[in-house]
């Protein structure tokens, strides 16, 4: 059987680009009736620094910004990473195995440390490392991803590769667990730059809509989103030398549900004067629920912890016996 694996940290307020990008998807796969496990992942958050005071909190947010995306916990496991030791367990046994030269290749480390690698955290470095345990504690067949992610992703292959060759005898213990990309905004960008993805961290509120965002905000927000004055064109092709159009246009389709080359046909010829506005209120028609929603769950602290501690049990079922084994395979003693 399918199953599926994807995972967020707590960290900032989910946006658009995160539901269309992931959520929206994780539900039509939940739907599609694949095994899937959702993971808030607290222990990646804390590579970089963070504020213990708000780190609960925050976990709870994205928990809830699942749910009223449409996540259902009682057709999906939703849990909190550090509720499930195996992750830190496995990813410790992998460790061994790692590469340090294939991690300090590994391009989100390289932006988010900087000139300064050497005084980036050994997490920062190692997150590769969690993200491959993530995966294969659970024997993941198919992990959701963005473009950003897929060189994680094909390591987490190379480790299972390496654990299976060497301490399995090359039977496939570990499974090689395939990307799923999917939708027609996979990559959401900012609604002031067209060439720079949507972000949790932008400095300007105003270049993206969280799923707190009321209806009057994400309005104001799609109004004032960076266009140009020329009309709307009459084929994919055109948009190619016009991100912000391009973006909106992929926006436009992703919520609605159509092709892209659908939505440029109905608009053709049209401005931003007449498209924003339809846009705006398709934004406001498929987020207000959710953000109706989240504001229910987070009034309500205590279904929520309930729910992630339900997630957090059946995530332990399915990881601990994984644990074990691999350890059994690599000589541990055991009591």
């Amino acid at each position: 059987m399918k199953r599926i694996l994807s995972c967020m940290q707590p960290t900032n307020r989910l946006h658009l680009g995160n539901y269309l990008g992931a959520l929206k998807n994780w539900v039509a796969l939940q739907n599609e009736g694949a095994e899937c496990l959702y993971g808030v992942v607290d222990l990646h958050a804390i590579t970089a620094g963070h504020d213990p005071a708000e780190l609960a909190q925050s976990t709870r947010e994205i928990a809830a910004a699942y749910i009223a995306s449409g996540v259902d916990p009682k057709k999906s496991t939703i849990f909190v990473q550090s509720s499930v030791l195996a992750h830190s367990e496995l990813m410790w046994l992998f460790s061994a195995i790692a590469q340090m030269g294939k991690l300090e290749r590994m391009t989100q480390f390289k932006d988010k440390a900087g000139k300064h690698k050497e005084r980036a955290s050994v997490g920062l470095f190692a997150y590769p490392v969690l993200m491959a345990a993530d995966i294969l504690v659970y024997k993941a067949t198919h992990v959701p991803v963005g473009e950003d992610q897929k060189q994680h992703l094909e390591l987490a292959r190379e480790i299972a590769s390496t654990f299976n060759h060497k301490f399995c005898g090359g039977d496939e213990f570990f499974p090689m667990p395939e990307p799923v990309i999917t939708g027609e905004a996979t990559r959401v960008m900012s609604l002031r730059n067209g060439t720079e993805k949507m972000s949790k961290s932008a400095e300007s509120d105003m270049s993206r809509i969280n799923l707190t965002d009321d209806a009057d905000l994400i309005a104001k927000k799609i109004t004032k989103a960076t266009s140009d004055p020329h009309p709307l064109p009459d084929n994919i092709k055109d948009l190619e030398e016009r991100p912000e159009a391009d973006n909106l246009y992929s926006i436009y389709a992703a919520l609605s549900g159509k092709r892209k080359e659908h939505v440029v046909k109905e608009f053709a010829g049209k401005g931003f004067g007449e498209f924003k506005p339809a846009l705006a209120d398709l934004c406001v028609e498929k987020l207000s629920p959710i953000t109706a929603r989240m504001s229910e769950l987070m009034a309500d602290p205590a279904e929520i912890d309930k729910i992630l501690r339900a997630g957090a049990e059946k995530a332990n079922t399915l990881a601990e016996p994984v644990l074990k084994e691999a350890m059994d395979k690599m000589g541990f003693w055991r009591p």
